[in-house]
């Protein structure tokens, strides 16, 4: 199964000067002075978080300099300050990544962003000899590139889903049925809008991650609150509830492995833990084969359709 989809590209990409002077703001806000050990003059502060000039002493900077980046302006930014504001601002590693690719875009730009993704012929066959594991391939913009039939009786029948429709955050936001499939959907939700953000980051020229952007800020109100959070976070592995419509509740743990060939695609797996129900549970999803796929479909990505290859 394969994703060779050309959703309309948009015509404006995002504002890379937009996207860090909001970075930098929201972190900023979300720190009080006693959060990095600085006296807390009076409550009545005119900004929510710490002031600029507050930010500037723990970074080592001055005002006026940072004052600047906050603005947009991160061209000739060094290594060396980005690092110190970092630190200042109690940024992950995931948000360093992202205010680094912020501010000095041209050194993390890829070539031809845009170009549509496949999942190599040997991932298919690596998939479909995962036998009772739930596997999948997302590239960028959490589009759906290739999966296995155990992903499509877990999560829904993708093939029965037009190509620019296979995207996970589309799923999330706009097909009811997510709501019902994922127990923790807002934590869902929330980790979708921070790897899209991630994504933003890396490829703020991408007419179709701009398109979908925009897409999802007119047709859904969660996603327009989620994204002007401006909060980033990479994939990597834990544990996700589901509730099936066949075998009903599942409690899974996934990992995120991300190709050495190409770092903007991922193999994501899921497992139960053995002996347990849920371990079960997907067992006899394996067994009732194509009725799974079709119950899947209709309870979380999309209508029933024909099953995948």
């Amino acid at each position: 199964m394969d994703d060779r989809s050309t959703p309309p590209p948009s015509p404006e990409p995002l504002d890379g000067r937009a996207e860090l002077s909001e970075f930098l703001r929201t972190r900023r806000a979300r720190l009080q002075p006693e959060d990095v050990g600085l006296p807390n003059f009076g409550r009545h502060r005119r900004v929510p978080g710490l002031r600029r000039e507050e930010l500037a002493q723990l970074a080592g900077v001055s005002v006026a300099y940072y004052t600047r980046l906050e603005q947009g302006n991160g061209r000739n930014v060094s290594g060396e300050v980005l690092d110190a504001i970092a630190r200042a601002l109690r940024l992950t590693d995931a948000e360093h990544s992202h205010l680094t690719h912020l501010a000095k875009p041209k050194q993390h730009k890829k070539k031809r962003p845009a170009r549509p993704q496949h999942a190599r012929p040997a991932l298919h066959h690596l998939m479909d000899a995962m036998e009772g594991i739930p596997a999948y391939v997302v590239g960028r913009r959490s589009d759906i590139l290739a999966w296995n039939r155990m992903a499509a009786a877990l999560f829904g029948d993708w093939a029965a889903l037009p190509p620019e429709e296979r995207n996970w955050a589309r799923i999330c936001f706009l097909h009811p049925g997510a709501r019902e499939l994922f127990v923790d959907w807002d934590q869902k939700a929330s980790d979708m809008v921070s790897f899209l953000r991630m994504d933003a980051g890396c490829f703020p020229n991408d007419p179709l991650l701009s398109a979908l952007v925009g897409e999802l800020s007119v047709k859904s109100e969660e996603f327009r609150t989620l994204w002007a959070r401006h909060d980033v976070r990479e994939k990597g592995h834990g544990i996700k509830r589901l509730h099936h419509p066949l075998v009903g509740e599942l409690t899974l743990s996934y990992e995120t492995l991300r190709l050495p060939d190409d770092h903007d695609q991922s193999l994501v797996t899921y497992h139960a833990e053995p002996g347990s129900a849920s371990a079960q549970g997907l067992r006899l999803l394996a067994s009732w084969g194509a009725d799974a796929i079709r119950a899947g479909s209709a309870g979380s990505a999309g209508p029933a359709g024909p099953t995948g290859k």
